[in-house]
């Protein structure tokens, strides 16, 4: 089987001109972007097609030419496309699970470190001119991360790094996932009431499905502590966006960090750039340049293993 790619909206990645994805195949042509109506056409007569965070629709694959045999989600989550069609087309789906595990898990801590010190707050107080912290007393909440519980939510590849840097910090863990497991490693295991109602910082690393749409909605955040910081470091939409920003103003928990959100990117009409107690990143976990060359190289390796005939990362 030939390896003839050709990549979608490699500028999602490519945006400053520094990844190279000449080298994922012997033959690919690659485009910035693509138009939802301009899929079918630059498809034509390839074999394998590689988007990142596209939305490829039902009717849209059903409608894919014979000669695709393989779509390469370039990237970990894959809610974005209807896996359904892609089974009915006998296509092979993979995507790339652990490129930015750690560094997404990274970006989960300093959210977390920030939340400790207040940071949105010191960094707004210094932009007005404000240099009270300096001399006067400390007149923010700054408080130590050691010996407060991480609440998890998903014990998948990002998740566990989390929980090996927090453990590092001196945090205490639990975990809610939908698989049943034992307590392990100072791990304690529990339900998701129960972490939601004990945890002082909760970082979701869950995928986007539609079950944990909206797992956290104005529900179960009045059952997390009013001293609790929530962080998001998978799929916005995991968090009822709305819901969020009015347990924010009320005080119903601390404070929130959010590297993701639940339409990208973030109007800049949402609230949630000017709240105190928020911090908010533009997706950055993944972003980092030797992660996005991972990524690439990563496709690579799913390229050549479908052509070899054993397939790798399926997720269809």
């Amino acid at each position: 089987m030939n390896d003839k790619t050709v990549v979608l909206n490699a500028g999602l990645v490519n945006y400053d001109g520094k990844i190279d994805y000449s080298q994922i195949a012997s033959e690919v042509v690659i485009y910035d972007e693509t138009p939802e109506e301009k899929i079918l056409e630059r498809i034509a007569g390839f074999t394998i097609v590689v988007t990142k965070e596209m939305k490829l629709s039902g009717a849209v694959i059903r409608s894919f030419p014979a000669s695709v045999k393989m779509i390469c989600e370039a990237g970990t989550g894959f809610n974005n496309i209807d896996v359904a069609a892609v089974r009915e087309r006998g296509i092979v789906l993979c995507n790339i699970p652990t490129y930015s595990s750690a560094r997404v898990a990274h970006t989960a801590i300093l959210l977390l470190l920030n939340l400790a010190s207040s940071m949105q707050k010191q960094i707004r107080m210094l932009a007005a001119g404000n240099h009270d912290n300096f001399h006067k007393h400390l007149m923010v909440e700054h408080v130590e991360v050691n010996g407060k519980t991480l609440g998890v939510i998903g014990y998948g590849n990002i998740a566990r790094e989390i929980i090996k840097v927090a453990q590092a910090l001196g945090m205490k863990i639990l975990v809610f996932t939908r698989t049943p497991r034992e307590n392990s490693n100072d791990i304690i295991f529990t339900t998701f009431e129960e972490v939601l109602a004990q945890s002082d910082f909760i970082s979701l690393n869950c995928p986007l499905n539609e079950e944990t749409k909206h797992m956290i909605n104005a529900e179960t955040l009045a059952m997390m502590k009013p001293v609790a910081y929530l962080i998001n470091t998978a799929r916005g939409a995991l968090i009822d966006e709305q819901a969020l920003i009015k347990a924010l103003k009320n005080k119903v928990i601390a404070g929130a960090g959010l590297d993701v959100q639940e339409h990208e990117p973030l109007e800049d009409s949402s609230l949630l750039y000017t709240l105190d107690n928020v911090i908010i990143t533009p997706h950055m976990g993944w972003r980092g340049l030797e992660t996005r060359q991972r990524l690439v190289s990563l496709i690579g390796d799913n390229i050549r293993a479908f052509v070899s005939g054993k397939p790798i990362n399926r997720v269809d």
